[in-house]
């Protein structure tokens, strides 16, 4: 079984753990994808017309499939896969998964948690960072010529000692909370429940929260539960001087809301690092120099994905070894 910091474990011997064919859904990492070619001969899940005769030739053969967050596998794919044991993400993320679906069959999934959680926390207060000062908008002034031409840039906000609210204060919103109350932040949250003991202040709803902080921040889980909990009243509460920062899921965001209100000063300003309809981005925030806009990349490092690549392949390991996984989903 490979372990991560252990000496990798070779194809044959994986070959001979596995009782049948795994199945890579969607593009991953690419050492990731030449990993499972090479070591684990995958199958790879075409696209269009192809997929039925696929299936109908492979399908019964497939125990587990290795995907991600952003790609998932959904109840038509999971019925067509009739000895499915395992779903492994690469990712933290399992909303484009129908997981109830795979429970009903009896099917576990899993996710790689905590190996991304320093990365995108760095990531999220670089995101309050750069709204709230307009370091990127200042960058692009400089690279304009703007200095020149029109002077200095107007001034911004300080950081240091703004309310922060955070919704989801799981592994990685409480990481934004810690590394946040050393700008002497005080911290807010919303979840589902109360934390027991949490130094934080809690609200029961998104919209009270949003309308007792100067920065909202979305760290929540995506999936149906959660799909506009930041919805046009969440927005509203914050306000015109309030900011926006998403390192979620851009479903958990009434995107078409946040467009109006930004392009008509419902809000200061925003920075986003996922959107609704990936990799599309509304063009109107293109536009806006209140709104930093990034590629899904919370994640993207070069050691956090090297280690997120290494408990994607523990999970499979351990699941074509024994049918167990090392970092099942629980909800």
């Amino acid at each position: 079984m490979t372990t991560v910091g252990s000496e990798k474990t070779d194809g044959a011997q994986r070959n001979s753990a596995r009782t049948g064919r795994v199945l890579r859904v969607g593009p991953l990492k690419p050492s990731l994808m030449d990993t499972l070619a090479g070591d684990y001969d995958a199958l790879v899940l075409p696209d269009g017309d192809e997929r039925t005769g696929f299936l109908a030739l492979h399908g019964e053969s497939i125990t587990a499939a290795v995907t991600s967050g952003r790609t998932g596998v959904d109840a038509e794919l999971i019925a067509g896969l009739p000895n499915l044991g395992a779903i492994v993400h690469f990712g933290v993320g399992y909303d484009a998964t129908d997981v109830d679906a795979a429970r009903e069959r009896g099917i576990g999934v899993s996710n790689t948690p905590d190996v991304l959680t320093d990365c995108v926390a760095d990531l999220a207060v670089g995101l309050v960072i750069d709204a709230l000062r307009q370091v990127s908008f200042s960058d692009r002034y400089v690279r304009e010529g703007r200095w020149i031409s029109e002077g200095n840039t107007p001034l911004t906000r300080q950081v240091t000692g703004k309310r922060v609210g955070i919704i989801g204060l799981g592994r990685i919103g409480t990481a934004i909370a810690d590394r946040l109350s050393g700008f002497r932040c005080p911290i807010s949250y919303h979840n589902r429940n109360e934390i027991a003991d949490s130094p934080y202040t809690y609200f029961p709803t998104a919209a009270a929260l949003a309308g007792g902080v100067d920065i909202l921040i979305v760290a929540a889980s995506g999936g149906s539960g959660t799909r506009h909990l930041v919805d046009r009243e969440v927005l509203d509460a914050l306000g015109p001087q309030g900011y926006l920062i998403n390192v979620a899921r851009g479903s958990v965001v009434d995107e078409e809301a946040l467009v109006e209100l930004l392009a008509g000063g419902g809000l200061a300003g925003a920075g986003l690092d996922v959107f609704a309809h990936e990799p599309s981005v509304p063009a109107a925030l293109t536009t806006l120099d209140n709104v930093v806009l990034l590629p899904h990349v919370g994640s993207g490092t070069v050691e956090t994905r090297a280690a997120m690549e290494a408990l994607t392949l523990e999970n499979l390991d351990r699941f074509l070894a024994d049918g167990s996984l090392i970092t099942p989903v629980t909800r």
